[in-house]
């Protein structure tokens, strides 16, 4: 619909509204426990008193409510909205793990894939992409997101944008994606979900505002307020952040809805005196759609009319650009689509693309022609923790478990649990989907109890073994890096995680994934980070008085951007100037792979503020056959005039490099 179109409906509708009506806009509400026919949302919906609900999805029952809001006064259609975070009814890899591939292609694919599921389930909206920058993996939250550095984040969350609203948030099979947390949740202190958060000027704008921003510049149409309190100012009350930012630097003109019950809470924070107070300054500040709570409709009459208007002005421009007037109801025979061949094809392309070797003392490939595995560890046989947090509508059932999906692929192998008869094991260990995600912080981010001492009796068996690592975080595993004689992380990979795993262990599929995060080698280390500052008196191991620890390398367990292959691959023939990078990138191996070759700086010296000592710059996940070689190309963005330094390599650590100058 043309803008002035969508301006000129959402003018009329508005100067026929009444307070109430207006208001009625203005309110989320969680059909979750409302069953299949809540006559409180009905009743709202009748009276256009209710202008969008949570986790109420399944075309009936959607077409039911929607009906209900048809018969109100001004006939304006409900927005269903269902946190749709890394699938709907097919799910893929958890976020931070499809990170992990390295290809914003195949997220835009995901996310597309997640769109049309939804949408056929009567969903309009979802609650994602999580765009938050994380360098804590004590929090949970840090499954959602696409890990430690702003680049990559900034990529993905256009790609994901992009592969929820597509061209155009109106169509059929697209949904209104949501940038969330504003801002700085990612920051929370000492990992801690919901915690305080303290977050300098130059950081806010130089790590975690950019992945915003990426998601307006690809036309994100809502974006949600953060529970946290930002340097003094609780997020969902912030008018600076808000208004100043995002509407007013940015220019954005969508809506902003509140996390759950975020109003409300502003009196915990003790940013409001009470219910009235906390409505008045979440509205003034740029929320303008409450979720749950219901304080704007209690405290009504105590708003600024004006402030009001503008709220639902945003509220009816979104349903409009969502297309929610003219196809209000869902098409209840859609719903076929769902968990569909070429969509769980895709999955587990997905989830083996976003695995990561990180050791491979010559074990993997494993043989198909084993007479004997051992597939050891609860999690072989798990398939609701192949699914991760946040799984949509995703059934466990739907999923293989490892062990399910190693059987199918070696039909001659005997598979058992014991390793005393079997010529080589598999060990699966890792979290539970319940130990990441939201309100899941953890303090030890080490195996959990029992599991290290299961590896342990594989290797003393002395049969090659590989350990597959199914997490929804970084772990801190410093055992398994010495001693596995192969580690496979596999994150919490999805429906066809598992057989997604089979393809890496058997070399139907080679790994080429890299770490979006670093991985620590104790939680003391934490935060860990590849784009740290240098300070005044950078590491050095043999000099004390230098920025370090007395009993631990200042270097992760893993670095970002780190993986191994099948193969093996280098790097020459770079070549830098003012706007772009070449380099040359040769298969060495025996056979086909993957290589991420990715490019860094470092900013001149001498400017007003220090710069990190890499920053990522770009990017190219390719693939290259035995012997092949390929001449890759990047565009540099250097923002300060001076000389700057170029890394080439295929981690955050060593590589090649270079150098130019920017006038």
């Amino acid at each position: 619909m043309p803008k002035a179109e969508v301006e000129r409906r959402v003018q009329d509708l508005l100067g026929k509204m009444t307070l109430e009506e207006k208001l009625g806009q203005l309110q989320q509400l969680d059909g979750s426990a409302a069953g299949d026919h809540s006559p409180e949302l009905l009743e709202l919906a009748r009276k256009g008193r209710l202008g969008s609900t949570l986790n109420v999805r399944g075309a009936k029952r959607v077409n039911e409510l929607q009906r209900a809001a048809l018969q109100s006064r001004l006939k304006i259609p409900v927005l269903f909205a269902f946190d749709v975070i890394h699938g709907y009814r097919t799910i893929f890899p958890i976020p931070l793990g499809e990170a992990a591939a390295w290809d914003p292609a195949g997220a835009e694919r995901t996310a597309a894939i997640a769109a049309a599921e939804a949408a056929a389930a009567g969903v309009r909206w979802t609650f994602a992409p999580m765009v938050d920058i994380a360098r804590d993996p004590r929090w949970g939250r840090v499954a959602e997101g696409a890990g430690e550095d702003v680049h990559l984040g900034s990529v993905l969350a256009a790609a994901r944008v992009r592969g929820f609203q597509g061209a155009d948030p109106s169509a059929p099979d697209k949904v209104l994606a949501c940038a969330k947390h504003w801002v700085g949740y990612g920051a929370a202190e000492g990992g801690r979900d919901y915690n305080t958060t303290d977050i300098s000027e130059e950081r806010l704008r130089g790590v975690y505002l950019p992945p915003f921003k990426a998601a307006v510049d690809a036309g994100v149409e809502t974006f949600m307020s953060a529970f946290n309190d930002l340097n003094g100012v609780p997020s969902s009350a912030n008018r600076r952040t808000l208004t100043g930012i995002l509407r007013g630097e940015w220019g954005f003109d969508g809506l902003v809805v509140s996390d759950y019950t975020s109003v409300a809470e502003l009196v915990n924070h003790g940013y409001a005196a009470d219910g009235g107070d906390a409505a008045r300054k979440a509205l003034s500040a740029g929320v303008d759609m409450e979720m749950v709570s219901r304080l704007y409709n209690e405290h009504g009459k105590t708003l600024a009319s004006a402030e009001v208007d503008e709220a639902v002005r945003r509220v009816l421009r979104v349903k409009l650009r969502a297309g929610i007037f003219e196809r209000p109801f869902a098409d209840e025979k859609a719903e076929t689509v769902l968990l569909s061949a070429p969509f769980r094809d895709e999955a587990r392309l997905s989830a083996a693309r976003s695995m990561v070797l990180l050791e491979n003392r010559g074990v993997l490939p494993f043989s198909k022609d084993m007479e004997s595995l051992a597939v050891l560890g609860a999690l072989a046989d798990s398939r609701a923790d192949l699914l991760g947090s946040w799984t949509g509508d995703g059934r466990a059932q739907d999923a293989a478990t490892i062990r399910e999906a190693l059987r199918e692929a070696l039909p001659k192998t005997r598979l058992t649990d014991s390793l005393d008869d079997a010529a080589a094991a598999v060990v699966v260990v890792g979290e539970t989907f319940d130990v990441s995600g939201e309100a899941a912080s953890r303090s030890d981010i080490g195996l959990p109890s029992g599991q290290l001492e299961l590896v342990r009796r594989a290797h003393e068996s002395g049969k090659p073994y590989a350990v597959v690592l199914i997490t929804g975080r970084p772990l801190a595993v410093p055992w398994l890096a010495e001693n596995a004689r192969a580690l496979l992380l596999a994150w919490q990979p999805g429906t066809e995680g598992a057989r997604a795993v089979a393809d890496i262990l058997l070399g139907d599929a080679v790994p080429g994934g890299k770490l979006p995060a670093s991985f620590p080698r104790s939680v003391g280390q934490v935060p860990v980070y590849y784009a740290h500052k240098n300070s005044g008196r950078p590491y050095d191991a043999a000099s004390k008085y230098t920025t370090k620890y007395l009993d631990l390398p200042n270097t992760p367990l893993y670095p970002f951007g780190y993986g191994l292959s099948y193969s093996s691959f280098e790097l020459s023939g770079l070549a830098a100037s003012d706007a772009a990078v070449s380099v040359d990138v040769k298969n060495t191996g025996a056979r086909a792979g993957d290589e991420v070759v990715q490019v860094y700086v470092r900013g001149p010296a001498g400017g007003a503020l220090t710069r990190p000592v890499r920053e990522l710059q770009g990017f190219q996940r390719v693939t290259l056959a035995p012997g092949e070689k390929r001449r890759l190309d990047f565009a540099l963005r250097p923002d300060a005039p001076g000389p700057w330094q170029v890394f080439v390599g295929t981690s955050s650590v060593g590589g090649l490099t270079g150098s130019f100058v920017h006038k």
